[in-house]
């Protein structure tokens, strides 16, 4: 069996770690390889060169291995550290071979425990171990302990009992734990038949308490009045009623509690469907809220609707009304060009006037001044005959200045610019065209500055 632990454990050649089994230390054989000068103590932050023996018992192989292990370790998968172990060169198979290794100190242990070096060939087997070592300071009250052969293969012995013992105790715990396991299925039963047993024992003794409260109500009518057997007769009826029906209960009660069971079974149906109609729910509930969300977006659209349908109600009116204010305006228009053609007529009777008293008022400074302009110029001026008429024209206007809005006549001797306000005191204009509107006609104006603010 050790041998076949060890076949399986072997690793693969090629791995960076060592061949290690779970061969136990009875199937070791220490004798095969032998450490030498093994130290007590080895300082610590110091390299430790490790001397052995390698028997006639032993063929070395190039996946041998010497580890570090500290005192106490099962199997060989326990190593703290190793090193391969170099193959003899030059040497036959008859005689023993001394070899050494060096561990560097950056992987040796730290602490003071008590370690072994060992010897481990490719299939994970134990060939030899040294007597323990620490990683510490030597001091003067240390004592060397030598262990003899007979007293290695006596603690070999001891540590395979040991095992034994262990294999067997496990074994046993083992047996127990399982019966454990029945006793305590068994003690489960048991406790919920007692269960069931005390709900009946408690109906039972409801039921006795009833029987015996008849009982006393029996004594009692019989103490009343010994002779009437009719009511005894129907007592007795009465108390095997009660018995029957005590039957009854009982049975009811085993249907009770196996109708208890169905519901429970019914419960844990239940329950499912509830988790599957609350997964339901929360779909139904997004669905719902993303139709809430349809439904406001579809009454801004409406309520956009609505609005644009006012707007276009009120656009319909407006214009309306402006056809309504063109009219008006057309006829005011209308009005006003009458009102200028009169205006004109009447510019045109006060320039006639003017040229008819042209002739008869002629003041001294004028006749002085036209010789002279004829006499600047060899031919003449040209402009000079029609120059003398607007003079004469402008002076006879002023000579007549009469409102034509309200024919207020202004004497000879008012300025120019006071009669011009005057005039343009009945007058508006628009500030958008300059068309001129009568004060007399305030809503004709009024109604054209509206048209304009509808264009």
């Amino acid at each position: 069996m050790g041998a076949e632990l060890s076949k399986n454990s072997t690793m693969d050649e090629t791995s960076d770690e060592p061949p290690t089994s779970a061969v136990l230390l009875d199937n070791c054989h220490f004798s095969q390889v032998t450490f030498n000068n093994v130290e007590k103590f080895y300082i610590p932050g110091g390299d430790v060169t490790c001397y052995y023996t390698l028997t006639n018992n032993i063929v070395p192989r190039g996946k041998d291995w010497v580890g570090i292990f500290q005192v106490g370790w099962k199997t060989t998968r326990e190593y703290y550290t190793f090193m391969w172990a170099p193959l003899p060169s030059g040497v036959s198979g008859d005689t023993a071979v001394q070899q050494q290794i060096q561990f560097k100190a950056y992987y040796l242990p730290k602490d003071d425990e008590y370690y072994q070096f060992c010897y481990v060939d490719q299939d994970g087997v134990v060939r030899g171990a040294s007597v323990p070592f620490q990683f510490r300071a030597e001091t003067e009250d240390d004592i060397l302990v030598v262990t003899t052969q007979g007293e290695v293969e006596e603690i070999e012995l001891q540590n395979k009992n040991l095992l034994k013992e262990n294999e067997e105790l496990k074994e046993s715990c083992t047996s127990l734990q399982k019966k454990n396991m029945d006793l305590q299925e068994q003690l489960k039963k048991t406790q919920e038949l007692q269960n069931g047993f005390e709900s009946l024992k408690s109906n039972k003794e409801k039921l006795e308490l009833e029987l015996n409260s008849l009982k006393k109500e029996n004594k009692h009518l019989k103490e009343l009045d010994n002779c009437r057997e009719a009511e005894l007769h129907q007592l007795k009826e009465q108390i095997q009623n009660v018995t029957s029906e005590k039957e009854r209960l009982e049975t009811r009660l085993k249907t009770v509690l196996d109708r208890m069971d169905q519901l429970q079974s019914q419960v844990l149906n239940y329950e499912k469907e509830v988790e599957n109609l609350a997964r339901l729910d929360h779909d139904k509930t997004e669905q719902l809220e993303s139709l809430k969300e349809e439904n406001r977006q579809l009454r801004v659209t409406v309520a956009e609707q609505d609005q644009n349908r006012d707007l276009m109600k009120e656009l319909e009116e407006t214009k309306h009304l402006f056809q309504i204010l063109q009219e008006k305006k057309n006829e005011t228009d209308k009005e006003n060009q009458k009102l200028k053609d009169e205006n004109n007529a009447l510019l045109r009777r006060l320039s006639q006037t003017a040229d008819l008293s042209s002739f008869s008022v002629v003041s001294p400074s004028q006749h002085q001044i036209r010789p002279s302009a004829m006499g600047s110029l060899v031919f003449g001026n040209p402009y000079y005959a029609s120059g003398a008429n607007l003079e004469a024209r402008a002076a006879d206007v002023a000579s007549i200045r009469k409102c034509p809005m309200c024919d207020e006549v202004f004497p000879e001797d008012i300025d120019t610019s006071q009669y011009e306000e005057h005039v343009q005191s009945h007058l508006l204009d628009c500030p958008l065209c300059h068309e001129t509107f009568e004060k007399s006609n305030k809503q004709v104006f009024d109604d054209h500055i509206y048209c304009h603010g509808l264009e």
